[in-house]
């Protein structure tokens, strides 16, 4: 799959393309039948299947106060993309001001047929984009019947055939998270939430009563689970997933003022420096809430509960 950085450098696909646009944060399983719809729409007419997407979150840029919390980060997005194998490339395009005051019609022109030679574009049938959302996929279907391109305008796809069950989609997943429903979200994203972060060193309380924490410093503006104990794997520089307990919270046994959750995993059964790596924390299932102790003691005996059941759900 190529990553188009430069839309500058690029002169057109000589081929034409199928292009899909959207934020594609989580690459869910909505996601996954898209681009597999463009994959197959490509296929049949000999064109390069391609997803337009964005270095941020549209909404970072254009209602900061109310943007989501991201599924991905940016960097796991791509890898994602890649690992469906269904994308020839993916345009990466930076949204900026200048990007959000770009009229729709501007943006067709200059990126879907000048730069892309867009034949077909597959986006959801609320689509909307450029300045002010102008652009719609009424406005997409007249400017592509003078300038050579079909739109299929999709609705959410739902799991199965029951019209009963909610549609993919990012919110959804969000609102499981939130929810604490790890498994839930894993259901629909095709594997366990992740968050990468590097490991920062505490203030040493966990090794302070037997079960070192690695503590996983991740962007502010990442969706983590709701606060509470987990069940998962955390896989470091070395590329090994090991299992883990995993706490995200703020730890009111110690500090019960605290504002602020932190991502921290005690690696089960591991003796070894994990101080600056880059780690990947996937969440497999809930295991309890976050609770305050009485004691230290108290504290300690649930820890070494919550590992054990760790063990037992992740057969180890």
């Amino acid at each position: 799959m190529r990553i188009i950085k430069r839309l500058e450098a690029v002169d057109g696909a000589s081929s034409g393309s199928v292009v899909t646009i959207g934020a594609y944060d989580g690459v869910h399983l909505g996601h996954r039948a898209v681009l597999r719809l463009v994959r197959e729409l490509a296929d049949a007419r000999g064109l390069e299947a391609v997803v337009v997407t964005f270095d941020r979150h549209p909404a970072q840029v254009v209602r900061p106060e109310s943007a989501p919390k991201l599924l991905t980060t940016l960097e796991q997005k791509l890898e994602l993309l890649a690992g469906t194998g269904l994308p020839d490339a993916v345009a990466l395009l930076t949204f900026d001001d200048e990007r959000a005051r770009e009229p729709a019609e501007a943006f067709v022109h200059d990126v879907l047929v000048e730069k892309l030679a867009a034949r077909m574009v597959v986006v959801g049938a609320d689509f909307h984009f450029g300045h002010r959302r102008g652009g719609d996929v009424p406005l997409l279907e007249e400017m592509g019947k003078d300038l050579g391109f079909e739109v299929i305008g999709l609705g959410l796809v739902a799991p199965g055939a029951d019209p009963g069950h909610e549609p993919y989609s990012s919110t959804r997943v969000r609102r499981l998270l939130a929810a604490g429903d790890v498994a839930g979200a894993a259901a629909m994203l095709a594997r366990p939430h992740e968050m990468w972060g590097s490991v920062e060193r505490g203030d040493g309380r966990g090794a302070g009563i037997g079960f070192p924490t690695a503590n996983v410093a991740v962007p502010a503006e990442m969706c983590l689970p709701a606060d509470g104990i987990y069940a998962g794997t955390f896989r470091g520089d070395d590329g090994a997933d090991r299992p883990a307990a995993i706490s995200v919270g703020r730890r009111p046994t110690f500090y019960p003022d605290a504002r602020a959750s932190l991502l921290e995993a005690h690696v089960l059964d591991f003796d070894g420096d994990l101080y600056g790596q880059h780690a990947a924390v996937r969440f497999v299932e809930r295991l309890r809430d976050e609770e305050r102790f009485d004691s230290v003691d108290a504290l300690v005996s649930q820890i070494a509960a919550d590992c054990d059941e760790a063990r037992r759900v992740l057969g180890v």
